[in-house]
């Protein structure tokens, strides 16, 4: 008897690694590569197509891979699964991927060093890069805010109101003070981005705008939307801070203020 334990414990033990490594190959990034890079504004667009429904991932064809997160998710498990994650720099949120596996979105990449983690939505298989992205002239963000939320085909936009009165929003995408939407997605889960390199000391407010969307196979908008947001104050120095909040968007149309916060 125990001769026989002795071989299933040594048979079990074999095929562990063999599942570790079938879970890990299930996903695959193919931007970024780890290791190091300078970063490059060329080719870099960071706005997707409006299209309502809005069923696919808008990433220009031309899209700068310094600028982008793509790769593919191997055995789907069902649609009921919801969708993969996406860990960035610690930031997790949701990611769309398309019915052949493939996900791709643009994304700003903070001079310094990243992590990038991509997990199946069984949560069965990831895979992660870590890379320094030696930035390619531009100013670092000393001030940044990013917008997720948790339904697909949904448009969710990113309000910032600045000391000085200024405005950023995807119809002012920059502003004097050097703030600016450095992304903007139509498509669902988001990413959404505003980023400043030369913040002003005072009060700025974030809103939230439920733009539109929520559809299903033609279906009426769903009922709920929730959204996270981060402000991330002096990234990628150790004076580095993170602060996540979840607001409930209930209705599009719907602007909801979601945090007042001082800097510095």
């Amino acid at each position: 008897m125990r001769a026989r334990l002795s071989v299933t414990a040594t048979l079990l033990a074999s095929l562990l690694p063999l599942a570790s490594t079938q879970a890990a190959d299930q996903v695959r990034i193919d931007t970024p590569v780890a290791g190091w890079r300078q970063g490059s504004g060329e080719g870099a667009r960071f706005m997707q197509q409006v299209n309502y429904p809005a069923s696919s991932v808008n990433v220009a064809a031309d899209q700068a891979q310094t600028a982008r997160i793509s790769g593919s998710i191997q055995a789907q498990p069902k649609a009921d699964a919801g969708p993969a994650r996406l860990i960035v720099n610690g930031i997790s949120m949701p990611l769309k991927v398309q019915e052949d596996g493939r996900f791709d979105r643009p994304f700003v990449f903070p001079a310094g060093s990243n992590s990038v983690e991509v997990r199946s939505p069984d949560g069965s298989g990831k895979r992660r890069v870590q890379f320094y992205n030696g930035g390619s002239g531009e100013t670092p963000a000393r001030l940044r805010v990013v917008l997720s939320w948790d339904s697909d085909n949904t448009d969710l936009d990113l309000h910032l109101v600045t000391p000085d009165a200024g405005h950023v929003w995807y119809g002012e995408r920059g502003l004097a003070n050097g703030a600016a939407l450095d992304v903007d997605v139509t498509t669902g889960y988001g990413p959404e981005m505003i980023a400043s390199p030369t913040p002003l000391k005072g009060q700025y407010l974030v809103y939230v705008n439920y733009y539109g969307g929520g559809y299903r196979d033609g279906d009426a908008a769903q009922a709920l939307t929730t959204a996270q947001l981060t402000v991330i104050s002096e990234e990628g120095t150790v004076n580095e801070k993170q602060e996540s909040f979840i607001v409930p968007m209930r209705t599009p149309g719907e602007l909801t203020l979601v945090k007042r916060f001082s800097y510095p």
